[in-house]
């Protein structure tokens, strides 16, 4: 442990009249902030018996004060008569004084109580100006400048003064070190043993960093490197220098790297410096895929590593990549870490491995002797061999991870302009929408399926005509191709992909409503006719659930419908099923868990005045034939996209009878609430939404 001693009387001496200053070890900031304050009278001196103190108030008070002055040049005498202190035993040019070297950086000196963060400026640029030197006349030097820490240890040296001298001198030092650290100020300024003391005993702090941070109390200026940057900000943050806290953050979160960031995210969670660790978090679960083939990671402790297996917000392909780290880090001190690997293996979303990786599971070495591990792939596998009892099998291992559930993508749309021709897509680990493509012409009431991974847009209007015709967009190398259209001309269908063939259900032709059903075969590139259903549908909704497809509501011409059924391509044929309990035009539908979702939509045509926009949800279990009514929505939405993401439902834009919409909520059906998320970069209803994993 480091022990430093200092004296408080090196700095400044005055004369007995007070009436003259005499620099022995402060710079020109000092200087000039101190003789400046006698020629304007702006300090008090009180008579307390035969002692003389400064005011600290209104010392205080005038340091903001002067900063509205000029520097002073290089070349007056404040700045000659210091020269002496600072240049002792340097020689080199410009009178024996070595500048700064370039990778430094100027910091405004900060009052007590009042910080101004954003003074912080940091460029790209290897040299960061912190402040202007018309703002801050800094005294520059060198890290060889900073090496004079053997000031600080040297025996006091009688100088001539007298005992009263020594306690104003100890006083002005108290003065500088009180300005910029709440630390000081709190020591120097309340009624405490240090107060009175002419030398203070620092522990565990590094004399280096220490030595740096005194001169940069005088000088406003610091130099920031690698070899020092750890110990400038552990003193800085025991010092609460807030100031030099923010900067020395700033110069390692332009240093994070795979390879260090670890290091630096464990720093700052030890420092405390929040905004640090977060930035350092990030990046981590940014970059995880690389993080996990670097030294840090198998050098963890045990504690460290369940945090980050906790987490949801790694960005990973899939779970098995989870798996495949935490082995790496167990093989590395197998003997030591083995007794770990139970517990940390509950960490890991065991029931979304796939049923062929767990079989090799549990024929792995590793976990073939171990309980636990064989109860927690015992859990996984019968997660895969009941589906239906999967809803009682809900816990954390059973949540995907964000960035393996795919993205979301909202399709077009009705917005200000009449026709949306944009495509957003939805990051849920960042919570961020990002336009990323446009379709080639206007659509509106189309649909949209995914299929091989694809985009393909089917049908709708242009604003002057039904179209047939149908595009396909591939999200990972963002081209549109051009596939072969439908037999008829829909708007307001319903399109769904089941078991490989994907369907274009009901709509409108441009004449008449359509409760025909066509179907693309993707092998044989054509569309073909099934079974039509019992009553057209236009605006309908359309989901698959347990290998049939379901068609929801909807308008026949005269009424928005309640009426349900579902088709079952092994037989060709469409059956009823129980109404909802609401009638809905323009719903969106999906389903999780082996339930169907009715959400939103509107009971009647708008040209009826007593038609409303409905912000009820309701589910369906096909088991029971039976409807159920779930929680809300915040809002009325009609033409609400809606797609599963994950473990939620997204509701996304919409029309709430004055505006399209660009809000979007998400359902978690295991709690059954809604809450906020990012909202759309353009407001818009109709929108098709997808999910597609990338």
């Amino acid at each position: 442990m480091n022990v430093i001693y200092f004296p408080l009387h090196l700095f400044v001496v005055y004369s007995r009249a007070y009436t003259s200053l005499v620099l022995v070890g402060c710079t020109n900031l000092c200087a000039v902030l101190f003789a400046r304050c006698l020629d304007d009278h702006l300090v008090s001196l009180r008579m307390s018996g035969s002692r003389k103190e400064f005011d600290v108030k209104q010392i205080l008070k005038i340091r903001w004060r002067w900063f509205g002055h000029q520097a002073s040049s290089p070349n007056s005498t404040v700045d000659s008569q210091q020269g002496e202190f600072w240049n002792r035993g340097q020689t080199g040019a410009n009178g024996g004084r070595k500048f700064l070297d370039p990778c430094s950086l100027q910091l405004p000196l900060a009052s007590i109580g009042y910080r101004r963060s954003s003074q912080l400026d940091f460029q790209n640029s290897p040299s960061w100006p912190m402040a202007s030197t018309s703002e801050v006349p800094a005294f520059e030097f060198t890290a060889e400048d900073c090496g004079g820490a053997h000031w600080l240890d040297r025996p006091e040296v009688d100088d001539g003064t007298s005992e009263e001298e020594n306690e104003s001198d100890s006083s002005s030092c108290r003065l500088v070190l009180s300005s910029v650290s709440d630390y000081f100020a709190a020591m120097f300024t309340n009624d405490v043993r240090e107060a009175r003391q002419e030398e203070i005993k620092m522990e565990g702090v590094e004399p280096n960093s220490l030595w740096s941070l005194i001169q940069y109390a005088y000088t406003g200026r610091l130099e920031l490197k690698e070899d020092n940057i750890e110990c400038l900000l552990s003193t800085a943050c025991l010092l609460q220098l807030s100031q030099v806290v923010e900067a020395c953050c700033k110069f390692l979160m332009k240093q994070l790297h795979p390879s260090n960031c670890l290091g630096i995210r464990s720093f700052a969670d030890a420092q405390g410096c929040t905004d640090l660790h977060k930035v350092a978090h990030n990046y981590t679960m940014e970059h995880f895929m690389e993080v996990i083939r670097n030294q840090e990671f198998v050098l963890l402790p045990a504690s460290e590593i369940a945090k980050l297996l906790a987490s949801d917000d790694m960005n990973i392909p899939n779970e098995e990549t989870i798996l495949n780290a935490l082995l790496t880090w167990v093989r590395h001190d197998l003997e030591q870490r083995r007794k770990d690997l139970s517990k940390l293996l509950a960490y890991i979303r065991l029931p979304l491995l796939a049923p062929q990786f767990l079989a090799d599971m549990e024929n792995n070495a590793l976990f073939r002797d171990d309980i636990e591990c064989q109860k927690l792939i015992m859990e996984a596998m019968k997660y895969h061999l009941l589906p239906e009892r999967r809803p009682m099998l809900q816990s954390p291992r059973t949540k995907p991870r964000k960035s393996t559930v795919g993205t979301l993508f909202a399709v077009g749309g009705m917005d200000s302009t009449k026709g949306a021709t944009s495509i957003e897509k939805y990051d849920l680990r960042t919570n961020m929408w990002t336009p990323v493509a446009n379709m080639n012409g206007r659509r509106l009431q189309f649909g949209v399926a995914v299929l091989d991974d694809k985009l393909y847009v089917v049908g709708g209007r242009d604003g002057l005509k039904t179209l047939n015709t149908v595009e396909c967009y591939n999200p990972k190398t963002k081209t549109w191709s051009v596939m072969p259209p439908m037999s008829t001309h829909r708007h307001g269908l319903g399109v769904a992909v089941l078991e490989g063939p994907m369907y274009a259900v009901g709509g409108h032709d441009g004449w008449s409503y359509l409760n025909t059903v066509e179907r693309w075969d993707p092998q044989a590139r054509q569309w073909n006719f099934v079974a039509t259903m019992s009553t057209p549908r236009s605006t309908v909704g359309v989901a698959v659930l347990s290998g049939k497809l379901y068609a929801v509501g909807g308008r026949d011409g005269s009424s928005c419908l309640k009426s349900v059924e579902c088709f079952d391509p092994h037989t060709n044929k469409w059956t009823l099923c129980a109404q909802m309990s609401k009638r809905r035009g323009g719903v969106g539908v999906t389903t999780w868990n082996g339930l169907l979702y009715a959400i939103g939509g509107h009971d009647a045509p708008a040209s009826n005045v007593t038609s409303r926009l409905s912000d009820c949800v309701e589910r369906y279990d096909p088991k029971t034939d039976m409807w159920t009514a779930v929680a809300s929505m915040s809002i009325s939405r009609d033409a609400v996209g809606v797609c599963l993401l994950g473990d939620k439902l997204y509701a996304v834009g919409g029309y709430d009878g004055q505006a399209y919409l660009n809000t979007v909520e998400a359902y978690d059906p295991q709690t059954n609430e809604w809450t906020q998320v990012a909202p759309l970069c353009l407001g818009r209803a109709g929108a098709c939404v997808v999910t597609v994993k990338l």
